[in-house]
């Protein structure tokens, strides 16, 4: 290829201003001479050709908002003429470059400036790399060339062989901007021209194949859009002739949701709302959203049964023994059902199953410890009464929608679960359990307690309004059934409105009995076992609930039986033991090991807890029932320690207030009770809770802390078997405190045979059963210095020395 070169050489030419336009060497463009600046340089071209010799030139410079560009092109007149729309003009063809100087004066009204013309240089031959770039620019203008079908203008580029040439060339692509095109004319080195002009051919190519791209997608689109309209059209065409075939009328979809609406036992209010989706639905059009709403709507409101009811079994005492079959103990619960199916019998042989818009529901919370049967008491329910059985699980539900249904607005909207419960059951009467009502959350989507309000409210539910339904739904029917392990995590508005049956645990004699007769003959169903080739003892079950576990329910006696059941049939199988076989209340330790609970009383004296002054044995009541709880004492050292009083075991507030008053109360009736609290002034008293890393709170450990402070200042030891409760004030009045049922079956369950309770708890003794109140010796007492005279051991250290 042959090298590029032109000298600089001085120049004086008239300047014709080009406005957003740029015209780079090379290239031949046609101008309006209306512009008064045109006209005056071309003019002034001519007369100065007139003058000397050749064509006339001038100077083309861009002149991009008012301001000059510093490089011109040397342009030639080659013909004045009239342009197409015969308009005067003149046809110029660009040489090269020219770097503008100063002005200068000439003949004419033109501004005449002196340049100097731009040296291009190139090396011959030309490097690999340049050679490379001048096949790249030339194969992406040919194809965007292609593309435009200027087949003509391709043969011409690739016959232009000057770098330089080949760079100007991009001047006449109209895709490049005023400032790219001046770009390109101020930049002198050829191959960075051409360098310069590949990067915005490949850059508006790719541009381009994006465009393409996307109106492709769209018209693929809009074609789909069209034969989809063409088939549905056809498709209707065919239907109308088929119905006319047959002799059919002519209907749509939407015909058909009238006549279902129509059709369907809905009440008045329901089916005027239905006719009007209906009426929506006629006027949509087939691909409009709207039209898939009003369809779901539809739908669920069809599907629900508006006045589909099952038939209560008013058969009383039938009821009472299935509910007495299927579970044991919980006589509270069964006392409430048999009452409401009487209440329930008597309405409907009087004819008042419907009163003020409200039928005879019922809202109970079943409150317990877990493993009390709860949740499966409500099933029993549901099968004595006759009714459908439906459970609504609430733990760790946290967004109000999920209670009240979502928006219609909102894609994937879904009614409520009470709802989708009602429409599971089949019925408007079901049996519904709320299962874990008290582990409901709240956040920034609401409270999902504070939307059951209305569901559990007697006097509203008969108009409950969920939002996607947006109709009146009469829940007054429906037997809800709410379970909770923890009463105070129940919002006090929420439980206001539901009856309270507190599930407080089973006695050893009822947990045998569930073990017999429930219990066992499902783990044995199980393990794949026969009812006759495992035999648990009595004593057997009754060391498993007494010794093996300690719950308020069943639900580890049940694996323990588990347990039991697995080694034998494992031994079976190894050919280790022979069926049947029996086990014994002896046998339980080769199978699965020692007791882990054995009773305070039952082990040696010098290994008990309250074997030593300053330790007490209270009783508590946890979200797992009742249990038994011990407070230490302890006084230090005048020298070492500094006084004060000192709590640990993770107490709360109520209890460390406690533990002041029973500490003040000791201080100021010291002499009366003969114990030696002068010494407490300069001595820290520390009192302990063990189990530190469990949470404690609550007044009823004030007796509890006041007899091992007692104890320790008197060196009395407290007995082993008595356990108390109370709360103290500080005249050392016993007050009453809650739970007593839960706290007595926790001392059963600990081997304690002596209880001091309030006075005034007296009466909470009638929830206790008989079998328990005969094996334990309630003392209900008004003072502290009764709980003291029945909780301490005689003395057998000196108080003196004990102190």
């Amino acid at each position: 290829m042959a090298s590029e070169s032109m000298a600089s050489v001085p120049l004086t030419l008239p300047v014709l201003p080009l406005d957003d336009e740029v015209v780079l060497p090379g290239m031949v463009v046609p101008l309006d001479l209306s512009d008064t600046d045109v006209r005056a340089a071309v003019e002034a071209a001519q007369a100065a050709a007139r003058a000397g010799a050749g064509k006339p030139r001038v100077l083309l410079v861009p002149r991009v908002d008012g301001t000059y560009a510093g490089t011109g092109v040397l342009g030639i007149v080659e013909q004045v003429g009239r342009l197409s729309d015969g308009d005067p003009g003149a046809l110029i063809r660009g040489l090269g470059r020219v770097r503008i100087g100063a002005g200068t004066t000439g003949p004419g009204a033109a501004l005449w400036v002196e340049g100097s013309t731009v040296e291009e240089t190139l090396p011959d031959p030309l490097p690999g790399a340049v050679t490379e770039l001048v096949k790249e620019y030339k194969a992406l203008a040919t194809s965007w060339l292609k593309k435009r079908g200027a087949w003509q203008v391709v043969d011409r580029v690739q016959q232009i062989d000057g770098v330089g040439a080949l760079a100007d060339n991009s001047g006449y692509s109209p895709f490049l901007s005023v400032g790219q095109k001046v770009e390109l004319l101020e930049t002198a080195d050829p191959v960075a021209r051409l360098k310069l002009a590949t990067a915005q051919l490949r850059e508006h190519l790719a541009e381009q194949e994006v465009a393409e791209t996307i109106a492709k997608d769209v018209q693929e689109g809009v074609d789909k859009q069209q034969r989809e309209f063409l088939l549905r059209r056809q498709l209707e065409a065919v239907r109308k002739e088929l119905r006319d075939l047959n002799g059919e009328s002519e209907g749509d979809e939407s015909d058909d949701y009238r006549a279902r609406v129509e059709a369907a036992d809905l009440p008045e209010k329901v089916r005027e709302a239905a006719l009007k989706e209906v009426e929506k639905l006629e006027r949509s059009s087939d691909q409009s959203p709207e039209g898939s709403w009003i369809r779901t709507w539809l739908d669920t409101v069809l599907e629900l049964p508006w006045n589909e009811r099952t038939e209560d079994r008013y058969d009383i005492r039938g009821a009472r023994e299935v509910l007495d079959a299927e579970h044991a103990g919980l006589d509270d619960v069964k006392e409430r059902i048999t009452e409401y199916l009487a209440v329930r019998k008597r309405r409907s042989d009087r004819g008042l199953g419907v009163v003020g818009g409200r039928r005879g529901g019922a809202v109970l919370a079943l409150v317990g410890p877990p493993g009390v049967g709860k949740t499966s008491i409500a099933e029993s329910v549901a099968h004595a009464m006759g009714r459908k059985f439906v459970r609504v699980a609430l733990g760790g539900v946290r967004d109000e929608a999920e209670i009240r249904g979502h928006r219609r607005t909102y894609v994937g909207a879904l009614p409520g679960r009470i709802v989708r419960a009602v429409k599971e059951a089949g019925s408007m009467n079901p049996v519904v359990l709320l299962d874990e009502i008290d582990k409901v959350g709240s956040d920034f989507r609401g409270d999902p307690a504070a939307a059951l309000l209305e569901v559990l409210d007697p006097a509203q539910n008969h108009t409950f309004r969920d939002h996607y339904l947006e109709v009146e739904l009469d829940l007054s029917d429906v037997v809800f059934l709410a379970t909770a392990n923890v009463l105070e995590a129940i919002p006090e508005a929420l439980l206001d409105r539901m009856e309270l049956v507190r599930l407080d645990g089973y006695t050893e004699d009822e947990k045998v009995v569930i073990a017999r007769d429930h219990l066992l003959p499902r783990q044995l169903e199980r393990a794949g076992l026969e009812p006759g080739e495992v035999v648990l003892e009595e004593a057997a079950l009754r060391k498993l609930a007494g010794e093996y576990t300690r719950e308020a329910g069943v639900r580890t006696l049940e694996r323990s039986i588990a347990r039991l059941l697995r080694k034998v049939a494992a031994q079976h199988e190894l050919g280790d033991r022979e069926l049947p076989f029996a086990i014994g209340p002896d046998g339980l330790r080769e199978l699965i090991g020692r007791p882990h609970h054995v009773p305070e009383s039952a082990q040696d004296p010098a290994e008990r807890r309250t074997a030593v002054p300053g330790v007490a044995t209270g009783l508590a009541v946890t979200g797992a029932g009742g249990d038994v709880l011990f407070v230490e004492a302890s006084l230090a050292d005048p020298e070492t320690g500094a006084a004060g009083l000192t709590l640990t075991g993770q107490l709360g507030d109520v209890m460390k207030e406690s533990a002041q008053i029973a500490l003040s109360f000791l201080r100021s009736h010291g002499a009366e009770l003969e114990l030696p609290v002068t010494g407490l002034k300069d001595r820290g008293v520390h009192i302990h809770f063990p189990a530190g890393a469990v949470p404690k709170d609550g007044p009823s450990a004030g007796v509890t802390m006041t007899t091992a402070l007692a104890s320790l200042l008197s060196g009395r030891l407290v007995r082993t078997d008595v356990a108390m409760t109370g709360e103290v004030s500080l005249t050392g009045r016993v007050l009453p405190i809650g739970g007593v049922k839960q706290k007595l079956l926790a001392a059963h369950r600990a081997g304690i045979t002596t209880v001091v309770i309030p006075k005034r708890n007296e009466a909470d003794l009638d929830d206790v059963p008989a079998e328990i109140l005969e094996k334990l010796e309630v003392h209900p007492v008004t003072d502290v210095r009764q709980v003291l005279e029945i909780a301490l051991a005689p003395a057998v250290v000196p108080v003196e020395v004990a102190a």
